[in-house]
C-alpha cells in the first residue's frame, strides 16, 4: 500500500554531513508522523527524530543540535540534514511513516522502509 524510498546514504568522514531523503507513494491523501530510525551493528533500532503533518518535531539527545528533520506535505518527503557527523552515528538509517490516509479514504498504520547505510569513517 505504501512505497518508501530512502536515499542519501554513503561514506562521510567524520564532522561531514549528509542528508537522505524518503519518498512516500501509493495512493497517499495524507501521512500524520514521519520518522528517522537507525540501527547501528550489534544495537537495536532507534529513534532518530520524527516529525508530525504539523511541523512538531522530536529528536534524539544523541543529534539534538547536529541533525534536522523537515518534510515536503506535497510531495510525501521527509528529510534528514545531519551535520558534525561522529563514527557512532554509523547505522542503517530507516523511513517510518505512520497513520497514513489513502485517496479511498482508508488508513494504513505503520510502514518502513528498506534502510539507507550511512557510514561514518577516516
Amino acid at each position: 500500500q505504501v512505497q518508501l524510498v530512502e536515499s542519501g546514504g554513503g561514506l562521510v568522514q567524520p564532522g561531514g554531513s549528509l542528508r537522505l531523503s524518503c519518498a512516500a507513494s501509493g495512493s497517499i491523501f495524507s501521512i500524520n508522523t514521519m520518522a528517522w530510525y537507525r540501527q547501528a551493528p550489534g544495537k537495536q533500532r532507534e529513534l532518530v527524530a520524527d516529525i508530525t503533518s504539523g511541523g512538531i518535531t522530536n529528536y534524539a539527545d544523541s543529534v539534538r543540535g547536529r541533525f534536522t528533520i523537515s518534510r515536503d506535505n506535497a510531495k510525501h518527503t521527509v528529510y534528514l540534514q545531519m551535520k558534525s557527523l561522529k563514527p557512532e552515528d554509523t547505522a542503517v538509517y530507516y523511513c517510518h511513516v505512520d497513520r497514513v490516509g489513502f485517496l479511498l479514504g482508508t488508513v494504513g498504520m505503520d510502514y518502513w522502509g528498506k534502510g539507507t547505510l550511512v557510514t561514518v569513517s577516516s
